[in-house]
C-alpha cells in the first residue's frame, strides 16, 4: 500500500515538473534561448520511464513489502532541496538544458555554493527511492546507467554555461 502511494506521488510530481519546465520553456525560448544537449535528452526521458517501471517490476517480484522510514523522511528531505533548486532557479529551471545571451548565471540558492545542485538530487533521488523498498538492482543499475547519462549531460550544460 506504501509504495503504490509512493509511486503514484512520484508520478504526479514528475508529471508537475515536466509541465512546469515546459511552461518556463515557453518563456525562454521567447526571450531567445537556445537549447543544447537534444540529441542526449530523449536518452535521459527513456532512463527515467525505464526507472519507474524497473522500481515496479522489482517491487511486484521481489519486494517483502518492508521500507525505510529514515530513507523515507531522507527523500522528502531531498524534495526540499529541489525546491530550493527550482525557487532559485525561477523561470530558468528546466529539464532541458536552455541558455539565453545576456541574461546572467542565477547565483543564488544552493548555486551560490554548487555548480550542479539539481544533479546531486537526481543522483540522490535514482539511489535512495529503490533503497527505500530495498529495490537493490534497480538502485545499482540506474545509478550506473544515470552516472552515464550524467556525465554527458555535465558537459554539455558546462559548454552551454560558458557561452
Amino acid at each position: 500500500m506504501i509504495f503504490t502511494i509512493f509511486i503514484g506521488f512520484l508520478i504526479l510530481l514528475r508529471l508537475g515538473e515536466l509541465l512546469l519546465a515546459r511552461r518556463n520553456e515557453k518563456w525562454m525560448l521567447q526571450h531567445g534561448a537556445v537549447e543544447y544537449g537534444k540529441k542526449h535528452y530523449p536518452i535521459i526521458v527513456i532512463l527515467h520511464v525505464l526507472f519507474f517501471i524497473s522500481l515496479i517490476t522489482e517491487y511486484y517480484f521481489a519486494s517483502t513489502g518492508y521500507y525505510s522510514v529514515p530513507l523515507l523522511i531522507l527523500y522528502f528531505l531531498l524534495l526540499a532541496f529541489k525546491a530550493w533548486v527550482i525557487f532559485s532557479l525561477g523561470k530558468f529551471w528546466n529539464t532541458k538544458i536552455f541558455r539565453i545571451t545576456g541574461y546572467p548565471l542565477v547565483k543564488k540558492g544552493p548555486y551560490k555554493f554548487i555548480k550542479h545542485p539539481n544533479y546531486i538530487i537526481v543522483i540522490a533521488e535514482i539511489a535512495i527511492i529503490p533503497l527505500i523498498f530495498n529495490l537493490y538492482y534497480t538502485a545499482i543499475i540506474f545509478s550506473i546507467l544515470n552516472a552515464l547519462v550524467l556525465y554527458i549531460r555535465v558537459r554539455e550544460e558546462n559548454k552551454a554555461l560558458s557561452l
